[in-house]
């Protein structure tokens, strides 16, 4: 199985969250690699809060998106995603053109812009099909490569088709904010996609709640400095918080 170390601990997060627990001679003999190379594949993954390292092998130790449907996932956290979401829409204007991703909090933000007049580019086809029954909205959807559990596109003709446009405003969802490691997401696939959307956008905002606030996810996003505000729910630690103010960053609180 050729897979580059991404790919491979993404595989790794996938088995672990069907059976609970991974061995390394298992996953020696599935990814045809040496004990060496997985123990630091399972060091590198506990790093990020992904499992829990224990004798020879590893176990869940976080209840990740991977194992939730979107449904769950919108019911998680979602009076802290519509604080967010009512905060946002102070932020945007009439007419402004938008960026967003994937996720379950762009949802809830879209839904608080239902009475603005906006194009609103995105790779994701949840966001696209609700997007779309709102007369206000001119929505663009990127064509590409499509991953059909979590309703995103992704790969290089999204990109080709993210380089036509400028954005007022990049709304970033993410699943992981940390002041050493910066923004991070569960979905390798998705990094680069938003790393184009930051650069093709005048101003990125961070939508994330109190539970992203100094996690670090499966795959690097980029660094703190290339956005410009987070927004969060009162519920985040204070101490964490002021940290990611120490970073020039507009940290907004959302329900305070």
């Amino acid at each position: 199985m050729n897979l580059t170390s991404l790919e491979r601990r993404n595989k790794i997060l996938e088995l672990l969250n069907e059976s609970g627990k991974v061995t390394v001679n298992e996953l020696s003999s599935i990814f045809k690699i040496s004990n060496v190379a997985i123990r630091q594949d399972l060091t590198e993954l506990e790093k990020q809060g992904m499992l829990t390292r224990v004798h020879g092998g590893a176990i869940t130790s976080y209840k990740s998106y991977y194992d939730m449907s979107l449904m769950q996932r919108l019911n998680t956290n979602s009076n802290e995603k519509i604080s967010i979401g009512k905060k946002i829409n102070e932020m945007v204007k009439d007419n402004d053109t938008i960026m967003m991703n994937a996720g379950t909090t762009p949802i809830f933000v879209m839904r608080e812009l239902s009475d603005k007049r906006l194009t609103i580019v995105t790779n994701s086809i949840a966001l696209a099909v609700e997007g779309a029954k709102n007369p206000n909205f001119k929505i663009i959807l990127l064509g590409g490569d499509v991953d059909s559990e979590y309703q995103f596109t992704y790969g290089i003709s999204a990109i080709k088709a993210l380089e036509q446009y400028t954005a007022n405003l990049f709304i970033l969802s993410v699943d992981g904010i940390d002041v050493n490691k910066g923004i991070s997401t569960f979905y390798y696939q998705e990094a680069e996609i938003c790393r184009y959307m930051m650069l093709n956008s005048n101003r990125t905002i961070v939508a994330a709640d109190y539970s992203k606030i100094g996690r670090t996810a499966f795959a690097e996003i980029d660094s703190l400095d290339k956005i410009d505000t987070i927004v969060t729910s009162s519920n985040a630690d204070a101490s964490k918080l002021s940290k990611l103010s120490a970073k020039d960053i507009d940290v907004i609180v959302a329900d305070e």
